[in-house]
């Protein structure tokens, strides 16, 4: 488990119940930076999502990059939760996370409907096809 990993694992064992959690991972969608609007096309829509969802990406030396934005608060959190366990990896390092063990470790089944569960699975798969 790398570093980034731990740590939002870690961040998330400091509170004490779900309503705090909740107010973290809104308080993480906030850091995201905005996508313009030209890059809230089709194209980068996320399929699977009740709330609407663009993901975009990038690729630096080997490294892939992802950018991502909702309309809603706690989907956006979310995606910042998703970018920082997939982002400034390899294809072959975003193959190997088992984001599934990692969900359950954040206890993000328990917590979350399942409308909202899939858009994130989503957004995931969509992080892995990429090529």
């Amino acid at each position: 488990m790398n570093k980034e990993i731990k740590q939002l694992i870690d961040e998330f064992e400091l509170f004490d119940d779900w309503e705090e959690k909740y107010s973290y991972i809104i308080e993480l969608g906030k850091t995201l930076p905005k996508l313009n609007d030209d890059e809230k096309v089709e194209k980068n829509k996320v399929s699977g999502c009740v709330s609407q969802v663009w993901l975009t990406s990038r690729e630096e030396d080997g490294k892939l990059f992802f950018y991502a934005d909702s309309d809603a608060l706690i989907v956006k959190g979310l995606l910042a939760i998703v970018i920082k366990i997939f982002s400034d990896k390899t294809r072959i390092e975003i193959q190997n996370i088992n984001f599934m063990d990692i969900f359950n470790q954040l206890d993000l089944k328990n917590h979350l409907s399942q409308s909202r569960s899939n858009g994130l699975f989503s957004v995931i798969s969509k992080i892995r096809d990429l090529r």
